[in-house]
């Protein structure tokens, strides 16, 4: 038993691209999400041996610079942060991700040109999260050390190609050298071993997370997303940003303005300001904007993030792919 544990520190650490480029024993990545991914799912995930992202889209200055120093109380092992590039204070929080002596930052919703330079000058690993392979290979000419393809079924906002995972790993894997991390409706062991044999080195995991006990999301929210079924979730405002949402009265209220042909200023106006927030973290399932990946049906029990853990992490996972 001891040389089978051996072997599997040796397989992830050593050889995986992933594991090496941001000193994790396993390539497993866990979102960077809005209302779920604070402080306390972020040092789990790295304490477990993955690699944990605050979801800098949901925080405004002080409260970044309060979780990223939180998690560095809370564990001694690499986590990063994940900014949205179309963030409105997107200079403060690149600031405040620069003081703080974050090391890892996931980039997303923007083009990498602009704001890799910056975090690589200060010694930053970048990764950028993409669509399609276009995108991919933009990254790798912007010097991202690595990318995360995201197929169409994940949550959140989402790539207009609407390519599933299954498309999108080999195609990305054509056009780049650098590490791909897959994401976008992988939840289960089996699922990572289909994206590994298309070509990822890595896999970042958002709606188990969310769901789990040290994500920040509301209960009421957790508890209503682990009874959702298959078809349960739809990708919608395509005329917007589009946005994988879960079944309820936000959504059905998004359908029928989008039947009747709703103007991009009408559907605006519907959302308003913190729609999101009430949904995930406040837990209001009726009238707010509720964010989830097509995996959500997998994901009935509540665990903790030592219990995905145990169950994703095998010997035989990611072995490197020159």
């Amino acid at each position: 038993m001891d040389n089978n544990k051996d072997n599997t520190q040796s397989t992830f650490s050593d050889k995986n691209r992933v594991s090496k480029l941001f000193k994790i024993k396993y390539p497993i990545i866990a979102g960077g999400m809005v209302w779920c991914s604070g402080w306390k799912l972020a040092s789990a995930v790295s304490n477990c041996g993955g690699l944990g992202l605050l979801g800098a889209g949901s925080m405004d200055i002080e409260t970044l610079r309060y979780h990223i120093q939180s998690c560095k109380k809370a564990t001694n092992n690499p986590f990063g942060v994940n900014i949205p590039l179309l963030y409105p204070h997107i200079e403060e929080l690149m600031d405040v991700i620069v003081s703080e002596n974050v090391e890892i930052v996931f980039t997303s919703a923007g083009s990498p040109k602009k704001w890799t330079p910056f975090l690589k000058e200060h010694g930053i690993k970048v990764c950028h999260v993409i669509s399609n392979s276009t995108f991919a290979k933009k990254c790798e000419d912007a010097g991202t050390d690595a990318i995360v393809a995201e197929g169409f079924e994940a949550g959140g906002h989402n790539g207009r190609e609407e390519t599933t995972t299954l498309c999108l790993i080999p195609a990305v894997k054509q056009v780049v050298n650098i590490p791909v991390i897959a994401a976008g409706g992988i939840a289960l062991k089996c699922q990572i071993k289909a994206v590994q044999a298309l070509g990822a080195e890595g896999v970042q995991i958002g709606t188990r997370f969310a769901l789990c006990e040290e994500s920040s999301a509301s209960v009421i929210f957790k508890n209503y997303c682990r009874a959702l079924r298959e078809g349960d979730t739809k990708l919608l405002l395509k005329k917007l940003s589009p946005t994988r949402l879960v079944k309820g009265g936000f959504m059905d209220k998004i359908l029928e303005m989008e039947a009747r042909g709703a103007s991009s200023e009408e559907l605006l106006a519907f959302i308003g300001v913190g729609a999101s927030k009430r949904g995930i973290f406040e837990g209001d399932v009726n009238t707010g904007e509720m964010e989830l990946g097509q995996a959500a049906n997998l994901v009935v029990n509540t665990e903790s993030v030592k219990d995905i853990f145990d169950d994703l992490t095998t010997p035989q996972h990611f072995e490197y792919h020159s």
